[in-house]
């Protein structure tokens, strides 16, 4: 006799129905909720020193959130968008696990992109100093992680029935 768990005929858990209801869910929202922050603060005098120095981006931008980390306006808006797709992707397991994912898989290649370009390079259109290049790469690996292990094998997948 073969029988079938409700998820594994194409329907969600109960927890995955709920909004951030399973964990990975919860870490995508709770990302989501820090960039928000992040982004924010990166537009308030005092929380970010030399804010008169802001520039729109590029490495000219001398604000410094926090006093360590190079920030612009660019740089801001940013956070502030990953901040709202981690909102958005805690809706789903699949979408969470994939926000995670993908959005390390960016912060890697903004990491890389860092050391290349880092200080007075032209190329430095998103002001990055040392302070955030490790930063990204603690969120590159931190966001990956979480996707991977928070998330059951195959996720958002339509799996076969099995035997009991």
């Amino acid at each position: 006799m073969t029988t079938a768990h409700p998820s594994d005929r194409g329907f969600a858990d109960r927890d995955d129905r709920r909004y951030a209801g399973t964990a990975v869910q919860k870490a995508a929202l709770t990302s989501g909720i820090v960039f928000l922050v992040v982004g924010l603060a990166g537009f308030i005098p005092g929380l970010t020193t030399n804010y008169g120095d802001m520039s729109f981006a590029g490495h000219g931008s001398m604000a410094m959130l926090l006093g360590i980390f190079q920030v612009s306006v660019l740089h801001n808006i940013v956070h502030l968008l990953y901040g709202v797709a981690g909102l958005a992707f805690a809706t789903s397991r699949f979408g969470s696990r994939n926000y995670l994912v993908v959005g390390g898989i960016v912060y890697a290649v903004i990491w890389l992109y860092g050391l290349f370009f880092s200080g007075d390079h032209p190329a430095n259109f998103v002001p990055v100093n040392s302070a955030d290049n490790w930063l990204h790469l603690v969120l590159a690996v931190g966001m990956i992680a979480l996707g991977i292990f928070l998330s059951p094998r195959g996720a958002g997948v339509n799996r076969p029935a099995t035997r009991v």
